[in-house]
């Protein structure tokens, strides 16, 4: 409920419920339908499945609550992350316009690159560490963040970025897909769009392809919903209401991924073999004191790199609570040499590890073991 006192856990369970009627469900089942009854004029709220659905309005309004207490925000639900970052940049940028892209971050955002300069529009690139970005920003329209940077983990200042960026006249979004809103609110830093994909931590089971946009500016929400119309990226019911259902957990899920990320990085500190260790909560990590300053849950991806392509391959392979696969933010963990996709500017034994909710004592362990596998040879 927006505007209550309440803790991240009580608006997780609680957040874009409707009120209580006598005999229905808290949580009424996914409304499936291509059309609505429709006499006389246009005026409601659902006319055509393309425009609107009560089940994406539940979500939304949930979305919202979460991403901004007490604020009036909008959110626009999509059919898959890149369906929300690509609504973002190609409803606002023209050709003519400039805009700032991190280089270190999401794999598919050099695709979205090449589409956007196709369309005449100048994407600059910088690092997000240091706030590189701000070295690029004069005359740009738009400046795309990402931070925890994906899959790197480095951090940038939302804030100073974001005030640079509004004297500089250009626009702000946020990809807050690693830390969800329980880590960080973009929009309480000063950014226009908070986006992630939905298909990481904030539902968190593996099992649905959804992104979201949160927007203050009702304005700039009304340019990405038009854009939603338009090429039809929207949700489908069932896997609406599925992830309105997985909020419900996302506080206790964030909690115990977090705290089990922290353990696990503080174990792999200790190992010879193990470099480039980043994970935001260590204090020992560069970006622990900006990271500090802007996120209250540091994310559950710890990344390090092993000595070669061969000793990844040989530690991911004797991990026996660890599943080797490419998403992150679910209960289950899960890990990846990140090199075999390419795109990534990593070493070849370069590892992004998703915690997952299982027990530390269990978990850390069964890492430490795969690691003396692994060395072993």
């Amino acid at each position: 409920m927006t505007g209550s006192p309440w803790g991240d856990g009580t608006r997780a369970v609680r957040a874009g419920l409707p009120a209580p009627v006598k005999y229905e469900p808290p949580l009424p089942g996914p409304v499936f339908a291509a059309h609505f009854h429709l006499p006389g004029e246009p005026t409601g709220p659902y006319t055509y499945g393309r425009d609107e659905n009560p089940t994406w309005t539940r979500l939304e309004r949930a979305i919202g609550e979460l991403e901004a207490p007490g604020a009036a925000v909008e959110t626009v639900a999509f059919s898959s992350g890149m369906a929300a970052v690509s609504a973002v940049l190609l409803s606002q940028l023209r050709s003519g316009d400039a805009v700032v892209l991190p280089d270190d971050g999401y794999q598919a955002l050099p695709l979205v690159r090449e589409q956007m300069e196709a369309y005449g529009i100048e994407v600059r690139t910088a690092p997000t560490g240091g706030d590189a970005q701000l070295s690029v920003l004069d005359g740009a329209r738009l400046l795309w963040i990402e931070t925890p940077s994906n899959p790197g983990l480095d951090v940038c200042d939302v804030r100073r970025l974001a005030e640079a960026a509004h004297a500089a006249g250009a626009l702000v979004a946020v990809d807050n897909t690693l830390a969800t809103p329980l880590g960080q609110r973009p929009l309480d830093l000063g950014a226009d769009f908070s986006v992630a994909s939905d298909t990481k931590g904030m539902t968190g089971h593996g099992d649905l392809l959804l992104g979201h946009v949160t927007c203050r500016d009702a304005a700039l929400a009304a340019g990405v919903r038009r854009w939603r119309k338009i090429v039809g990226a929207i949700p489908g019911p069932m896997e609406a209401w599925l992830a309105h259902r997985s909020l419900a957990t996302l506080h206790l899920r964030s909690d115990r991924q977090c705290a089990n990320a922290l353990a696990l990085a503080r174990a792999l500190g200790g190992r010879p073999e193990v470099t480039g260790l980043r994970y935001p909560g260590l204090p020992t990590d560069p970006s622990h004191a900006v990271a500090a300053r802007q996120m209250r849950r540091f994310g559950c991806v710890v990344s390090f790199v092993l000595p070669d392509r061969a000793h990844a391959e040989r530690f991911l392979d004797g991990l026996r609570l660890v599943d080797d696969a490419t998403s992150f933010g679910g209960v289950r963990s899960t890990a990846e040499r990140r090199g075999r996709w390419g795109g990534d500017a990593v070493p070849e034994g370069f590892v992004r590890f998703s915690v997952g909710a299982e027990d530390a004592e269990d978990l850390v362990p069964d890492v430490l073991r795969a690691l003396d596998e692994a060395a072993g040879g």
